[in-house]
């Protein structure tokens, strides 16, 4: 596979807390330097994710979390070219109340929204806020909603009658700025995700791993995406942890795990061993191949945070020069987004703007010459 021509910076917006020590009160968001998600600080945040090379903010969701349309619109006003990535559960919002909040929002950021469909963490997130379907009968509820959706957004007098879903001449106005529609970002690894992803997703989104999985990851999606006759972009999510030395990056790993509340700890495993996201127990399965080595899974790559933390929880770890280059590694397997996080958030994405996203952008253009010259010589 050649390199991606582009790659897009994606980071998070902390809207449900920052702080250094995640899982060390009991909790994944709750730390004892807590800093709460309000509008100042989260405009430091995107401020600084805009200004240091990144391109796309994600706004996370679940039972815990702040609505994710209120949070990006508070900030948005404040940056000028950034995009907000907002992740959305359908069965909890009607397809054409969500069409025209995004259509609303594209309009007024001047086409700076992009979606993220989840659906749905886990059986026990989903029914705390009273949704109780089954993990198959989601996925069947995500694809009805997700065509029904960009139906909304390009067509006037919308009539459907589905298992989930059922409007009678419905129009939106106003349209999206973006033609046709903003991205849709869709995540899943289960087979039941398999066809919606291969008929909607823009851009396919998993969580880190070792390259070997994200490979297969990668080959398995792209075809099942190429056999509808489609192309996709290809997103993969990292927590960062980074040192002027190797040790000092590991030292500060270790520093965070060791603040780690045997609490927190206990209640996350149980969740990983019960849950019925595939994506959740590829992640459990990553905590117990590498236990035993300090949860070290590859070179700079660890499942320590793992322990607390359920979705994006892989952690690159190392010098900057020594993240940049597995960052690479990972845009050569075909993944153009890259989103990259970590703790506490404002500083994190500082350093990644200053230290790491430079290096990676001179790493690709170099591999991109050689690329070049290697198509010259054939």
């Amino acid at each position: 596979m050649s390199l991606p021509e582009n790659v897009e910076f994606i980071t998070l917006l902390p809207t449900s807390g920052d702080g250094r020590y995640p899982g060390s009160e009991g909790g994944p968001r709750r730390s004892p330097d807590d800093r709460k998600p309000t509008a100042e600080y989260l405009t430091k945040v995107a401020r600084a994710a805009e200004n240091g090379g990144f391109g796309t903010v994600l706004i996370g969701v679940g039972s815990f979390s702040p609505d994710g349309f209120i949070s990006a619109a508070s900030v948005a006003q404040n940056t000028t070219t950034l995009r907000y990535l907002v992740a959305l559960r359908p069965g909890f919002v009607a397809p054409s109340v969500l069409a025209r909040q995004a259509a609303t929002f594209d309009n007024l950021t001047g086409g700076r929204l992009a979606l993220n469909i989840v659906t749905g963490i886990s059986g026990q997130d989903t029914a705390r806020d009273g949704d109780f379907i089954d993990h198959d009968a989601r996925y069947r509820r995500t694809s009805e909603f997700v065509k029904l959706v960009k139906r909304l957004f390009i067509e006037s007098n919308v009539d459907h009658e589905g298992e989930f879903y059922r409007l009678k001449g419905a129009t939106l106005l106003p349209r999206p700025v973006q033609n046709p529609y903003p991205p849709f970002f869709i995540a899943g690894e289960s087979e039941a995700s398999r066809e919606l992803i291969a008929e909607e997703a823009q851009v396919y989104v998993t969580w880190g791993g070792p390259l070997a999985d994200l490979k297969n990851r990668i080959d398995t999606v792209q075809a099942s995406i190429e056999a509808k006759g489609r192309r996709a972009g290809y997103s993969v999510s990292f927590q960062v942890i980074l040192g002027d030395t190797e040790e000092e990056a590991w030292a500060t790993a270790e520093d965070i795990r060791q603040h780690m509340n045997e609490g927190a700890i206990d209640r996350q495993r149980d969740y990983l061993r019960n849950s019925d996201s595939v994506g959740q127990r590829r992640l459990g399965s990553y905590l117990e191949q590498s236990e035993a080595d300090g949860f070290r899974l590859e070179p700079n790559l660890w499942a320590g945070l793992t322990q607390v933390l359920g979705g994006n929880s892989i952690a690159l770890v190392g010098t900057p020069d020594q993240v940049a280059d597995r960052i690479v590694e990972y845009v050569k397997l075909g993944y153009d987004h890259v989103l990259l996080r970590g703790f506490p958030h404002l500083e994190t994405i500082e350093q990644l703007g200053r230290d790491v996203l430079p290096r990676v952008k001179a790493k690709l253009a170099i591999a991109r010459r050689e690329e070049a010259l290697n198509v010259v010589a054939r």
